[in-house]
């Protein structure tokens, strides 16, 4: 239960750092850096999300729900 709160925690912030993002490449002068920074950061997030996801996956804590063929 933990991981799955975890990865929802990360996609909501991962959100956040996108609109950051959007916010301050709208705002912000062409030589500003801070674009490019919420935008890295959301790139190491979304890594950590993914994986979280497989740790998640691998442990057995998360399940998927593919249908058997057959």
């Amino acid at each position: 239960m933990l991981i799955k709160i975890g990865v929802v925690a990360l996609l909501l912030v991962i959100i956040g750092s996108l609109a950051s993002g959007l916010y301050f490449i709208m705002q912000d002068d062409r030589d500003s850096k801070r674009s490019v920074r919420a935008l890295s950061w959301r790139i190491g997030l979304s890594v950590a999300a993914f994986a979280l996801l497989m740790i998640g996956a691998l442990t057995g804590v998360i399940e998927s729900n593919a249908v058997a063929v057959g």
